[in-house]
């Protein structure tokens, strides 16, 4: 096993590596955490990995239980549901502030990711667009950092938006994925941009709100086993 000095460059790149293995179901929810294994994989020491698993932990990623050690968060139903709805809530409230704040270089910006997420869409198909880290995902996250609220910031970008790929990636059925969907999503994208553009923060706050319902809606129905056409009214 190669030994390297815990820097915080060598820490980060474990936690970027982890972290990447969880989202992508590589370590599954609920799977204990072998210090053992996972230094043999990345190949440092355990001082820098122990230093990326209490950053995962602080990201709520990554859950210690005594006399048991270290596992993937499980999520339930419940818990889905409430992040879904807290990020409703938040993301609402951000998009009424970016609104209010964002630049004209910055609201560009938002029309270059709408763009590269039909670009996505036309080159790869449904698949294009609901990878980790997807272009949606950059929309949503710039419209965050534009409201200039650091605290819905941090908790949006750095503790939901990683629990929200765990369900994404791992949970997230073949309705979910269909071009009507896609191209109901891109609607409601416009819509969030063209009120953000005309400094609408009522309609910035309704149209993401009414996206993210949508989507929750459909995601939950399909999840909980309802009937396609119970789930397709949410769309």
């Amino acid at each position: 096993m190669t030994l390297q000095p815990a820097s915080g460059a060598l820490v980060d790149q474990i936690v970027a590596r982890l972290e990447q293995a969880i989202l992508t179901g590589e370590l599954a929810q609920g799977q204990k955490l072998s210090e053992q294994a996972l230094s043999d994989r990345f190949g440092v020491s355990r001082g820098p990995l122990r230093e990326a698993i209490r950053t995962l932990e602080g990201r709520q990623l990554l859950e210690r239980t005594p006399f048991s050690g270290v596992r993937v968060v499980q999520l339930s139903l419940d818990d889905l549901e409430q992040l879904l709805s807290t990020r409703e809530a938040l993301e609402g409230m951000a998009s009424r502030q970016a609104a209010e704040n964002m630049t004209l270089h910055e609201t560009r910006q938002l029309r270059a990711c709408l763009a590269a997420y039909e670009d996505s869409f036309r080159r790869e198909g449904v698949g294009g667009v609901f990878r980790v880290r997807s272009v949606g995902d950059d929309l949503h996250m710039l419209i965050v950092r534009g409201s200039r609220n650091r605290w819905l910031i941090d908790i949006v970008c750095n503790e939901l938006y990683p629990l929200l790929q765990i369900c994404r990636f791992q949970s997230t059925t073949v309705t979910l994925r269909t071009p009507q969907r896609i191209e109901a999503v891109r609607r409601e994208h416009e819509a969030i941009i063209v009120a953000i553009e005309r400094r609408d923060a009522d309609a910035a706050e309704a149209a993401m709100r009414a996206h993210l319902v949508a989507s929750r809606t459909i995601l939950m129905a399909q999840l909980r086993g309802e009937p396609p056409a119970t789930a397709a009214a949410g769309a």
